[in-house]
């Protein structure tokens, strides 16, 4: 060995190089497949530029956007309020990018065949470098069909759905491009929202209220506008509340404080109190679940598509390390237990990926095909459920693949530990989730055709065609119980997530089928059975 320098006490070896930049889309056979399973291959050259840049610059300013989190300044300087959330530039970076490449609305300002998946896409690739402005961009997503409901809020609909970021506080006749945010949660209710207290009064104008009251977690303050649920004469009512008035003015509500969060950081969470807030109808009074449902059963697989993408991320972390880093004389990849994890992280990663773009077909088509939308609205909620519900264990095990780096910041890897319980619980929790899925069995035969279909839609061998047969029998049955709902929600998911596979010919698809379905799995992952090959599926999970 040379000798060292003066002043130097060791040489850095064994360390790996830099993640980034990263091509997320050369990187991604998975990604690459799904979109033209599913009906984007048009789309390709676009997610392709975004990838590029998601996985260089979008990576790079990720971690400042979440080292200085959002400041909120109630107050001006001469002691006028002002209620202002201040981000780092990062953050508006992000968010120009997003919008501009239609993260937040290409299924909107390019409705073609394809482009709900692509716009799936585009956010799987952003949240995988950036996951909280994934909030406010999803949520202007969702938004646009239900504003598009209301004749009066055209304009709204429109720039929601532009390819246009303005940051600006401002009246939306002076913007090209705005964000929408949601208020549901209040304080006494929780996810129970029939519960809430906010009071909409009826003003002079037809379809004008003034709203008292609060909300408890208000998403992405902001924003240009949310969509609320507040109780008028007629019942619990969904209202479009803008920041500011036609006329300029400030609406009449005040963000009384931000969330702390425990991760998230780079986006703001917030409380507000409503003192007399502006705010239009959208749909009938007494109807104002029916009419945001829209919106959440599209964040609902947002959130699918935002835990799929921590696991993408979490996977490539863990795989780029292994391949560089060496322990007891060998590549930590090379060793037959580490190489066992990451396999095992391989397979369940495409598979929370190919479900999640599974979906988002079937949301893509189902204005004009029934069964379509019967799947979209059942499957929504098995995914939901079963992939956000996988990730914290996910991303913990791609941590551990790291050591004591795996817990440092520069990894990205507590970033992503830290985000990912947000989604099994931003958009009802798991249990709401498995509800619905029992509702919609019982109150909508067509979703469990739609799921039966989907079964039926490929052959597997005699393990998926026991698995199916045993979900068939207790479908028919007709004995779920809300007891037991998690378990047949997570069979479910699991078959589901097998016939997708399956049908997509992923040489994932047989280790996937033996390990969850065929009980060839321990409770952890990195159990896979001993005879699986998890070299090929590592060299597909992430070129070398």
């Amino acid at each position: 060995m040379s000798a060292l320098p003066p002043f130097e006490t060791h040489a850095v070896d064994n360390q790996p190089p830099p993640f980034e930049p990263r091509d997320l889309w050369a990187d991604d056979a998975a990604l690459r497949e799904a979109v033209e399973r599913e009906g984007a291959a048009a789309w390709s050259p676009r997610l392709a530029q975004y990838a590029a840049l998601a996985g260089d610059e979008l990576y790079r300013i990720g971690f400042d956007a979440n080292r200085d989190k959002p400041r909120l300044k109630t107050h001006d300087r001469c002691g006028r309020r002002i209620d202002v959330v201040e981000f780092h530039p990062a953050y508006h970076r992000l968010m120009e990018a997003a919008k501009e490449h239609g993260v937040a609305g290409l299924s909107w300002h390019e409705p073609r065949p394809g482009a709900h998946v692509a716009r799936a896409a585009l956010s799987y690739l952003h949240h995988q470098v950036e996951a909280g402005t994934s909030c406010p961009l999803t949520m202007t997503h969702a938004a646009v069909p239900v504003l598009r409901r209301e004749p009066a809020l055209r304009e709204w609909a429109d720039k929601a759905a532009a390819p246009h970021y303005d940051p600006r506080d401002a009246a939306i006749g002076d913007k090209a491009g705005l964000t929408v945010g949601m208020g549901m949660t209040e304080k006494q209710g929780g996810s129970d929202v029939r519960s809430n207290a906010t009071v909409a009064t009826p003003l002079a104008a037809d379809g004008e209220y003034a709203l008292v009251g609060h909300k408890w977690f208000f998403s992405a303050p902001m924003s240009d506008g949310w969509l609320v649920l507040a109780q008028a004469p007629g019942g619990l009512s969904c209202f479009l509340l803008p920041r500011r008035l036609p006329d300029g003015a400030r609406n009449a509500f005040r963000i009384m404080r931000l969330k702390d969060k425990l991760g998230d950081w780079s986006n703001a969470s917030s409380e507000v109190e409503f003192t007399g807030a502006w705010a239009r109808r959208i749909g009938d009074e007494g109807r104002g679940v029916a009419t945001i449902i829209g919106m959440v059963m599209l964040t609902r697989l947002d959130c699918m598509l935002g835990s799929a993408a921590e696991m993408r991320m979490a996977l490539a972390q863990a795989v780029h390390h292994a391949r560089h880093r060496s322990a007891f004389g060998r590549k930590l990849a090379d060793h037959a237990l580490m190489r066992n994890v990451l396999a095992d992280l391989a397979i369940e990663s495409e598979a929370a990926l190919a479900l999640s773009m599974r979906v988002a077909r079937a949301v893509d088509v189902a204005p004009g095909d029934a069964g379509a939308a019967a799947f979209a609205r059942i499957a929504t909620a098995i995914g939901k459920y079963w992939i956000c519900k996988r990730t914290p264990a996910f991303v913990n095990e791609a941590q551990e693949c790291l050591g004591g780096a795996g817990y440092v910041e520069e990894s990205m890897l507590p970033r992503l530990y830290r985000q990912a319980p947000l989604n099994s619980i931003w958009e009802g929790s798991g249990n709401i989730q498995c509800l619905d899925v029992l509702r919609a069995l019982s109150r909508e035969p067509e979703t469990g055709a739609a799921l039966l279909a989907q079964l039926d839609s490929v052959r597997g061998d005699a393990v998926y065609a026991a698995a199916v047969a045993a979900l068939k029998r207790q479908l028919a049955s007709g004995d779920a119980t809300e007891a037991g709902a998690r378990l047949l929600v997570e069979r479910l998911a699991l078959a589901l997530q097998a016939s997708v596979l399956l049908g997509a010919d992923s040489p994932l698809a047989e280790a996937f089928v033996r390990s969850r379905l065929g009980g060839g799995h321990g409770l952890a992952f990195g159990t896979l059975p001993g005879d699986v090959d998890g070299e090929p599926l590592l060299v597909r999970a992430l070129p070398s």
